[in-house]
């Protein structure tokens, strides 16, 4: 049988308050609130023939766990590295921080759902 990669996604949830310090005082995000953030891990990898997938998505939670008790219920600002929480910036360190479980898969992006109309998706280097 070929080779053939799969590209897996698995959403998780942060609810975390922050405050945007670079806009002007006048911008509605300058002033501290929260958000209900959903986080899209994407990773990409060869289905593996014994098991039939890339990775068990249980162990992608696994794996988000140590994130979601840095990040949830938090006041981003004060989390070291995103002294400036916007979303770009929350998508790249997790990023930067989220491991995946296995070495058959690459991390390939993580969204940051803002709100329900808006988001982010900062993507891995190649």
């Amino acid at each position: 049988m070929s080779v053939a990669r799969a590209l897996l996604e698995k959403d998780f949830r942060l609810e975390s308050a922050h405050s945007l310090p670079r806009v002007p005082a006048s911008h509605k995000c300058a002033r501290i609130h929260g958000h209900s953030f959903r986080i899209t891990i994407r990773v990409e990898g060869d289905i593996d023939e014994a098991t039939g997938w890339v990775v068990d998505y249980g162990d992608l939670a696994a794996a988000w766990q140590p994130l979601h008790e840095v990040l949830d219920h938090r006041y981003l600002n004060e989390v070291p590295g995103l002294e400036n929480p916007t979303s770009e910036n929350l998508a790249r360190w997790i990023l930067e921080h989220y491991r995946v479980p296995t070495d058959r898969a690459r991390l390939v992006s993580v969204t940051v759902h803002e709100t329900c109309q808006s988001r982010c998706t900062v993507l891995a280097e190649s």
